[in-house]
């Protein structure tokens, strides 16, 4: 991956603009925020009713840090798709500063406004990301209702903490944010369209501790852990032909020595003209069976009784895997997830693709650098095979979410990176995200 570093003249070109904090327009009247949302209002109004008025965020005994919080928050909350954040955050000052000089009503209209953006900034932060497929249940986003984010700040036992905890995100999303932020500042309200295209893929807020982000744009997997990243690694992604998705799913298990099951179109495309040119011994010499299906029950089909030429041209469909063993492309160890694209993470024998600076070769499957690290990290033991027997599955203590994503722009030594969108997938995004005014 071709990493390059925001100071060209092409990325300045590229930005365009968020209006800053003290841009922002405050309606006259307090309370009466033009940028606010019905609903949300509703909720916050039958909250407040609930409770008597007692306050959230303004309370007497003088400890304001997290409406504090909240506001330094909103004032950047361009970057996390709530483009009326900077508005929240100059009414809410506005309101505010009324309050100290004396006005009572001011103060009580401050606090429900906080409560209304903390709900639509909560909001824009749930919205999935686009071109994501949620492959499994368990990470399908917790969209809550806006009376439960009510609740939920409410029962915290630090309102400032509940505040940070659930505005970090993850730490992949935490710490681009905090570089497009530097950079608006830096660069007059400007971010570039790639960052606001990549934060958007990247917001992604696990209910889950443990789980695992691959970014196909970067080629790296990382391992993050109570909101840490603790581990990371190469991997080899999708050539721009067969492109490695954007989904997330989970691991429930991983898989010693496995098979791997040839995918039909590289059996057409791969095996079935290697089989013509080398002959059926090419095969046994790699380690290859025919099969009648992908089955527990599979039964063998003799390759002499293929006709190779037919599934080489489409005409004929023949069910192929590899052995396990040395040579098997799956390696040592794969780590399946539900998704209808077929794909997972896998150890590879070709250990030398690594080094490349472009990791895009492979049909759409992710090869993992260290498989037996990562293995390690997923079950909590060395991964080891009790035998030779193919396909030993071996449960997860706890089933760990995978997201795999596509950034664009990263974040290395506090300074924001890019690199090549392979996948053309900014190209598609770029009008719409260039059309976003913050």
């Amino acid at each position: 991956m071709k990493i390059k570093m925001l100071a060209s003249a092409a990325c300045a070109a590229l930005m365009i603009p968020i209006a800053p904090v003290s841009a922002a327009t405050t309606p006259a009247l307090p309370g009466t925020s033009q940028v606010t949302n019905s609903s949300a209002e509703q909720a916050v109004a039958a909250f407040y009713a609930s409770r008597s008025g007692a306050p959230l965020w303004l309370g007497g005994g003088g400890d304001a840090s997290a409406a504090t919080a909240l506001i330094g928050t909103l004032q950047r909350a361009s970057l996390d798709g709530l483009p009326s954040g900077p508005a929240l955050a100059a009414e809410a000052q506005s309101l505010l500063a009324r309050a100290r000089a004396g006005d009572a009503a001011a103060l009580s209209s401050a606090e429900r406004l906080l409560s209304t953006a903390w709900v639509l900034y909560v909001q824009a932060l749930q919205t999935p990301p686009a071109g994501m497929t949620y492959a499994d249940s368990w990470v399908t986003p917790r969209r809550r209702s806006p009376e439960q984010i009510l609740a939920a700040a409410a029962s915290a036992s630090s309102l400032a903490s509940h505040v940070r905890s659930v505005t970090s995100v993850n730490p992949i999303y935490a710490q681009l944010r905090d570089a497009a932020w530097a950079q608006v500042q830096a660069n007059g309200g400007r971010v570039d369209p790639r960052v606001a295209a990549s934060l958007e893929r990247a917001r992604q807020a696990p209910f889950q501790k443990r789980y695992v982000v691959v970014d196909a744009a970067s080629a790296r997997l990382f391992m993050i852990d109570n909101n840490r990243i603790v581990d990371s690694m190469k991997v080899i992604v999708g050539k721009p032909s067969s492109q490695t998705p954007m989904l997330a799913s989970t691991i429930y298990h991983a898989t010693l020595n496995p098979y791997w099951n040839v995918p039909g179109d590289l059996v057409r495309k791969l095996i079935a003209p290697r089989v013509l040119q080398q002959g059926l011994g090419y095969l046994e010499q790699h380690g290859y069976e025919v099969l009648s299906d992908y089955g527990k029950d599979a039964e063998p089909v003799a390759p002499s009784a293929v006709d190779w030429q037919a599934v080489a041209n489409g005409q004929a469909i023949v069910k192929v895997r590899q052995l396990p063993g040395p040579a098997n492309s799956m390696g040592r160890l794969k780590f399946g997830f539900p998704n209808a694209a077929d794909i997972y993470l896998h150890d590879t024998p070709k250990k030398e693709l690594f080094s490349q600076a472009d990791r895009d070769l492979s049909n759409g499957c992710i090869r993992v650098e260290d498989a037996a690290r990562l293995g390690r990290w997923l079950i909590g033991r060395e991964p080891v095979a009790t035998s030779s027997e193919p396909e030993q599955h071996v449960l997860l203590p706890t089933p760990v979410p995978v997201y795999v994503t596509y950034l664009t722009a990263n974040v290395d030594g506090g300074q924001l990176t890019f690199v090549n969108d392979i996948y053309g997938r900014d190209a598609q995004r770029l009008s719409q995200v260039a059309a976003l005014r913050y």
